[in-house]
């Protein structure tokens, strides 16, 4: 019989961070639907209770979501790059979305209680992440996923796309912190210093979101662990720069 290869395996250390993000992504989920549930009476729409929407999905949304879409490279590592790109794009669209109710379930709210809007520290660094985000996900689409742009431009384009995908990724878990503060200084300002449960556990869910980043961050910053082009990439990249440049696999023009 012949000898079959082995499927590629992931480097070693990889699987086990990723599992972790994970775990840390699933818990902070849990937490903030415990802060919400336990504390502040639920989630519902067009009632009192729609503004608890707000936490609930930026958390959702803008740090797991938007997470996960960064490492999409790390864990699909053998898979087809196309595919890996419709994904890469797909969570980050989601996690788009998700955002979109968060915003609008606030600015309903604060509209039906009467409470002036975009006034904070928050709700700025906050909306500047999310216009920030939604131009980033518009124009990775345009370069790569829709093959529109020029080798060259792709090449000059693909390290901005990093750094602001990952420095988006920070700001979305620094705005989620500035949000938490500011609602634990609205609702429990009289008894916050008193290490009330609630406090605790929204000071634990900010732990978390740190701790979610942290394992991000490390997965996506260790180079031994960045995804190589498998060959038929290789070739299909010179294809496309052959037809985008207009040169010949000669060298010719």
């Amino acid at each position: 019989a012949m000898d079959v290869a082995p499927p590629p395996s992931s480097p070693a250390g990889l699987s086990v961070y990723v599992a972790v993000s994970q775990l840390l992504g699933l818990t902070l989920l849990a937490t903030t639907g415990a802060w919400l549930g336990r504390y502040r009476g639920g989630v519902a729409w067009h009632s009192p209770l729609q503004f608890n929407a707000h936490p609930l999905c930026m958390v959702l949304g803008m740090v797991f979501l938007q997470g996960d879409a960064l490492l999409v490279y790390r864990v699909f590592r053998h898979e087809a790059k196309r595919s890996t790109k419709a994904l890469h794009a797909l969570l980050h669209g989601l996690a788009l979305l998700i955002a979109l109710v968060g915003i609008i379930a606030v600015f309903e709210s604060h509209r039906a209680k009467g409470i002036p809007d975009m006034y904070s520290l928050h709700s700025w660094c906050g909306m500047a992440t999310f216009v920030l985000y939604l131009l980033q996900w518009l124009l990775g689409c345009g370069f790569f996923l829709f093959p529109g742009a020029s080798f060259s431009l792709r090449g000059w384009y693909k390290p901005q796309h990093i750094f602001f995908g990952i420095s988006l990724f920070i700001l979305s878990i620094t705005s989620c912190l500035l949000g938490i503060t500011e609602m634990l200084l609205f609702k429990i300002s009289d008894s916050y210093s008193h290490f009330v449960p609630e406090g605790i556990l929204a000071n634990t869910l900010g732990v978390l979101l740190v701790a979610f980043g942290l394992v991000v961050g490390y997965v996506l910053t260790r180079e031994e662990w960045k995804r190589s082009p498998l060959a038929e990439e290789m070739a299909l990249s010179m294809d496309f720069k052959t037809l985008t440049e207009g040169e010949s696999p000669g060298g010719g023009s």
